[in-house]
């Protein structure tokens, strides 16, 4: 394999891992968004609750959902993480 190859490809998988991080972040704030949601639901009145969720403030959520998604980011970060370990340790040859 060429490093320019390899180079570009450690550079892809950069910014493919950057992303993963960036979606596994996302799930984590939304999993405390969840936490705190769930503590005004049962503090508001059903009316006040209905017309949040109309305008879309408070959003339903599946507490084991939101877990299960970001597992698999996080496990799907591992995998990338360990490829690019590879292709870093190919360009190091």
């Amino acid at each position: 394999m060429r490093s320019v190859d390899l180079a570009l490809y450690a550079d892809s998988l950069a910014s493919e891992a950057g992303a993963v991080a960036a979606r596994i972040e996302r799930a984590r704030a939304r999993l405390r968004e969840w936490t705190i949601e769930q503590d005004a639901r049962r503090a508001l009145r059903r009316e006040t609750i209905e017309r949040l969720e109309r305008l879309g403030l408070l959003r339903p959520g599946d507490r084991r959902r939101l877990g299960d998604e970001l597992r698999r980011l996080e496990a799907d970060l591992e995998a990338l993480e360990e490829l690019q370990a590879w292709v870093e340790a190919r360009l190091a040859e």
